[in-house]
């Protein structure tokens, strides 16, 4: 029996903001826990909410970066459920009527895990939205040995939620989309996307079913995933347990599972709610939103995004669409190249290996961008070679001295001068009759034997693409 897997996600993204949703404690991760407080974040009798305009524009700009139709009047309703991470008994969240709704997220193929990406499905593929609300976050639970602490410290950030159409079919497509979100949140500035600090957590939806079956299979969620690799491994786990109880005759039920990233398993949480469950109804301390305004500033903010750069670094500097696409799926790498390209006629080194054998980031690069341009642009004018600018890199990356110092201390530049590589191709001719006869009598190959000779009298200083224009030159002549 084949089966069709169908995921839907459900990402939460915590907003980028100075402050949190409705008051004016500070956001900061890693703060002494219950130190950012105030009586509206701990829910105190009294207190009355005030929405942060900031993420609220945030939450626009996002939806225009992913093509969202954003609502003219959006509300906020409280969603009621006893939590010991909730001290309202109720969240201040969007029901029916959230601040964008549709768009997409595009996915390209490094956005695949590497292991994954000769065996890509469907290229480009779009993967729709329903919609994008904004609400608070709740407190975060430490669960110790006897015992359960809570710190409110993160009860009231801002926080997005993004629900994806059930249209992903694999937990490479989960884990593209996931990383293709990720660059674009990081490329508006709306979010650092830090999964390891719970910026970004996700809640996958996962339904199998036999292929001859029309309806969705019962929806079964794994709740707070914190790592794209993770939930990667929590689908493929989850996807193949589904798949053999429904080979073993069992009937799924809706419901809400964990993840066990130790022992590589899901397991039973509880039976899912619905709805209705929630007793949602309009918040009666908190005004609907007209988005006319926000609309014009999140306009003005929308920056070039993860896709029409790569396209316009392939146009722009002619590089390939990978390395195009190595470039900017790190913004700061992004920067960097730019910074460092302007000029250049090939602007491609071995920057990115360096890094990454050093166990460095573009952010802890020793070589400056400018830097980096001098050391292209020497190579390009021929006052070194390409060989001779390896040895130059090296030096700069472990010591941070400029490309021009470094040739100058180690008195390493290209020859040029015409006048000296002709003199040095007539000793070699002169010296080498037979591989000179050889070339005139039709052995192209004989070239490249005179032209490692001249390389070798001159100590490996001479432009070699000089040298061999002169030694045809003078050979045909």
């Amino acid at each position: 029996m084949q089966y069709i897997t169908t995921i839907g996600l459900e990402v939460h993204v915590q907003l980028k903001t100075r402050s949190k949703m409705f008051c004016a404690c500070p956001v900061e991760f890693g703060a002494e826990p219950n130190t950012h407080t105030c009586p509206v974040c701990l829910g105190l009798p009294g207190a009355l909410p005030v929405m942060n305009h900031e993420a609220l524009r945030m939450t626009v700009l996002t939806g225009l970066m992913l093509g969202c139709d954003i609502a003219p009047i959006c509300k906020f309703d409280r969603k009621n459920y006893f939590y010991p991470d909730m001290p309202k008994n109720y969240q201040i969240s969007q029901y029916d009527m959230p601040l964008c709704a549709n768009g997409s997220v595009p996915l390209h193929d490094l956005a695949y895990p590497k292991d994954a990406q000769k065996n890509i499905a469907i290229h480009d593929k779009e993967v729709h939205l329903v919609r994008i609300h904004l609400e608070e976050d709740v407190a975060k639970s430490f669960h110790f040995e006897s015992s359960t602490g809570i710190d409110f410290n993160r009860a009231g950030t801002p926080l997005m939620e993004i629900v994806t159409q059930p249209e992903i079919n694999s937990p490479e497509e989960a884990f593209a989309f996931l990383t293709s979100l990720k660059q674009i949140l990081i490329y508006g500035g709306v979010s650092d996307a830090d999964m390891e600090k719970g910026q970004l957590r996700c809640d996958c939806n996962i339904s199998v079913r036999p292929e001859t079956q029309v309806e969705l299979g019962a929806k079964i969620e794994i709740k707070n995933m914190n790592s794209i690799s993770g939930v990667r491994r929590a689908l493929a786990y989850e996807i193949q347990r589904q798949i053999d109880a429904l080979g073993r005759g069992e009937k799924l039920e809706q419901e809400t599972r964990g993840w066990d990233d130790v022992v590589a398993e899901t397991f039973l949480m509880r039976s899912k709610e619905s709805a209705h469950d929630y007793r949602y109804f309009p918040d009666p301390d908190l005004v609907p939103v007209k988005s006319e305004v926000l609309l014009a500033d999140a306009r003005a903010r929308v920056p070039e995004l993860p896709k029409a750069k790569r396209a316009r670094f392939v146009q722009d500097y002619e590089i390939s669409p990978y390395d195009a696409g190595v470039l900017a799926n790190d913004l700061s790498l992004a920067r960097y190249f730019e910074t460092a390209a302007k000029g250049a006629k090939k602007p491609k080194n071995d920057l990115q290996n360096a890094l990454s054998n050093a166990g460095k980031t573009i952010n802890d690069c020793p070589i400056l961008p400018r830097a980096l341009d001098e050391l292209v642009n020497l190579i390009d004018s021929g006052k070194i070679s390409g060989k001779q600018g390896k040895e130059v890199f090296a030096e700069m990356f472990a010591s941070g001295k400029g490309a021009g110092a470094i040739v100058k201390e180690k008195r390493i530049e290209q020859l040029s001068d015409v006048g000296a590589i002709e003199a040095l191709c007539d000793q070699v001719i002169a010296a080498n009759p037979k591989p000179a006869a050889d070339f005139k009598a039709g052995n192209a190959a004989s070239l490249n034997f005179l032209k490692g000779q001249v390389m070798k009298l001159s100590k490996g200083k001479a432009n070699p693409q000089l040298a061999g224009e002169i030694l045809e030159r003078k050979l045909k002549g």
